[in-house]
């Protein structure tokens, strides 16, 4: 057994001000697109150009409360805009093949918020459509970027955690129930596993990759969407990912990945600016870690947003942290899932290169 450090490693994120600056445009203005502007302007030198939305008068209200000089009339006026660079896609999840396809085609790099498609399938014509284009594409997993994931993955590769046996993760919250709204409503992607059940998959897939089997039990809702589900991820070695998500109830939203050597927990909304414990297995030594940033929440997302702009400055067309292939990945076994509960869709795909369904 290797000793248990006696301080945590350094890891240094990229920095926040003073990199590459992209001019941003943003289709589909609602809160999730305000809380990206929001911390965009006030950790970062990246800069919102320009919003379109289907509703011209929300546009101008967006920029008008965010300080982004330019509103569009449509989304086809936005994409072919020569002063922006980057298109940000923050519409509900049924648009978001469409309308990524819309500014690549138009030359524009684009982040669409997560869950990248629908399903593996659209992620991938996205994937096929970005790379034939020669443009950026990824997926906004923003919880990648924070300096707490580069820390776990600093210990996972120094192998002080030892041999992972095991992922824990939940992510659960209290929502109204809107059948035509975009949480419930399967004609826009509705359901608990692609809103937010998609952080405790991915924090499994970092930790110990994409699952050869995926086992899901859960409740539907009046709508046919998965208000509820329990997900057990089991690997070639015998190390295994408890995930578990829920419209219905505020669950603690902690995490937990326990190694042969040592194991971390991560605190309360582990998918956010926060902190963890590190402790030894077989003794009380333990250490700790807190985001000394001063970026809380929904903040976080500036982080991804300094990334993407050294990525594109680098001549990349993916990111090295979260490539289009991790985004695929996550929605095969989110597919996976779905299908065993029998969600209610507008359409569905077989899993890729048959993902095993137990």
């Amino acid at each position: 057994m290797s000793a248990f450090p006696t301080a945590l490693p350094h890891v240094e994120a990229i920095p926040l001000r003073g990199g590459p600056v992209l001019r941003w445009g943003v289709l589909a203005p609602g809160r999730i697109a305000g809380g990206f502007v929001w911390a965009l302007h006030r950790h970062t030198d990246q800069r919102v150009h320009a919003v379109a939305s289907r509703d011209p008068e929300r546009a101008r209200s967006f920029a008008a409360r965010y300080g982004v000089p330019r509103v569009h009339e449509s989304y086809e006026q936005l994409v072919a805009d020569p002063d922006v660079d980057i298109v940000y896609v923050a519409s509900p999840h049924s648009e978001h093949r469409r309308q990524a396809l819309l500014a690549i085609s138009a030359g524009k790099h684009v982040l669409v918020e997560k869950p990248l498609a629908l399903d593996a399938a659209e992620a991938l014509d996205i994937a096929r459509a970005a790379r034939a284009a020669g443009v950026f594409a990824m997926e906004a997993l923003w919880s990648r970027f924070l300096p707490q994931t580069l820390l776990l993955e600093r210990l996972l590769h120094d192998g002080v955690l030892g041999d992972v046996r095991l992922v824990m993760a939940d992510f659960g919250g209290c929502f109204d129930f809107d059948p035509e709204g975009r949480v419930f409503n399967p004609a826009l992607g509705g359901g608990a596993l692609l809103d937010i059940g998609i952080y405790p998959i991915w924090l499994a897939h970092l930790v110990l990759g994409p699952p050869p089997h995926v086992h899901a039990t859960g409740t539907l809702t009046q709508t046919g969407v998965d208000g509820q589900a329990a997900l057990v991820l089991t690997y070639p070695t015998g190390a295994q990912a408890l995930l578990h998500t829920t419209l219905f109830a505020e669950t603690p939203q902690e995490a937990v990945i326990a190694g042969t050597h040592a194991r971390l927990q991560v605190d309360s909304r582990f998918f956010t600016p926060s902190g963890f414990t590190l402790k030894a297995a077989r003794s009380d030594q333990r250490l700790r870690w807190t985001d000394p940033s001063g970026i809380h929440g929904s903040e976080g997302l500036a982080w991804q947003a300094a990334a993407v702009a050294q990525h594109i400055a680098e001549g990349r067309t993916e990111s090295p942290l979260h490539p289009l292939e991790c985004s695929i990945a996550l929605l095969e076994t989110i597919d996976a899932a779905r299908n065993q509960l029998g969600v209610a869709r507008t359409h569905a795909t077989a899993p890729r290169d048959g993902l095993r369904q137990k």
